[in-house]
């Protein structure tokens, strides 16, 4: 069966969103405006990322012959990409390709992870899949954070780890899941895997300290692994019956914008996660939720 494109306009509605149809005449599809994200559904993580980058106008749009990138999943968790505590594997390796593709002279791929470093990178599969695209995949090194300047409201300084300040582009690629603090983990909640000292004390004040150091290590690109939710039991998970099949990807130049599209995911508002709402008020969207041009795209 041939794949088909289904044309689907859906208004302003409960989040606010203006969802671009896709049509299928060249024509029609050269007029619509540039999306600011782009929600793809019902494929497999390699053709979710493909669509949704055509429909983004590319990765060399970001990325330039030459450019080293940092790719940042989530491998926090010693679980399997089953029980979707952490970033899709074949996601991860068809990124570092896509990567390679686009110029990049270098790719590197790394995680500070909760649990053992070495059964986090082999359990998720993440590092067997990056390394098989050609990336640089290693532990982080704690002599390796270097303290950044933030001047935030609560926050005035913070370790970041330095081989994700030096790189040209950066590459979010959070797992959409369940958090039992947070409510949600997506891009904004994923930069934390760059954050070095006790990452405890970002806990307290969450929405503040978290907006603080963020505002200041915004990614190139966000792209929301949704092929797999954890529902609860977040972060770690671990029960197979809380884990849905959603076979989606979110992408968008705009970490904020992609993670208020996925709270629909949850069943979650704006209102019910304090961090998404709270970064909003910072001004660290680049778009205006209430207007976001967003290209929704039903693969099969």
């Amino acid at each position: 069966m041939k794949r088909r494109q289904f044309i689907r306009s859906v208004s302003a509605g409960a989040l606010g969103i203006g969802f671009l149809p896709l049509l299928k005449h060249p024509l029609f599809a050269a007029q619509l405006p540039r999306p600011q994200a782009v929600w793809v559904e019902n494929g497999e993580p390699e053709e979710l990322l493909s669509r949704a980058l055509k429909e983004y106008g590319g990765l060399q749009r970001f990325i330039k012959k030459g450019d080293e990138v940092v790719v940042k999943p989530n491998i926090g968790w010693d679980r399997p990409p089953e029980l979707a505590a952490t970033t899709n594997p074949q996601l991860v390796g068809a990124i570092v390709r896509a990567c390679f593709k686009a110029g990049a002279k270098k790719v590197k791929v790394f995680d500070r992870t909760c649990n053992n470093p070495r059964r986090c990178y082999r359990s998720s599969q993440i590092e067997e899949y990056a390394k098989r695209a050609g990336a640089k995949v290693e532990q982080i090194r704690r002599n390796r954070f270097k303290p950044l300047k933030i001047n935030g409201r609560v926050i005035d300084q913070w370790p970041i780890y330095s081989e994700y300040l030096t790189a040209d582009k950066v590459i979010n690629v959070p797992i959409a899941k369940h958090h039992s603090l947070a409510r949600v983990t997506l891009g904004l909640k994923n930069l934390m895997g760059v954050m070095g000292d006790n990452r405890g004390l970002i806990h307290n004040n969450f929405e503040e300290k978290l907006t603080d150091i963020d505002g200041k290590i915004l990614p190139t690109l966000t792209i929301i692994d949704a092929y797999r939710i954890l529902t609860a039991n977040g972060p770690v998970g671990g029960n197979p019956k809380d884990v849905k099949l959603t076979k989606t990807l979110i992408l968008s130049d705009c970490t904020v914008s992609a993670d208020y599209l996925a709270l629909s995911l949850f069943g979650l508002t704006l209102d019910d996660v304090p961090h998404i709402k709270r970064a909003y008020e910072k001004g660290l969207a680049k778009y205006n939720r209430k207007n976001l041009i967003v290209r929704k795209i039903r693969l099969g």
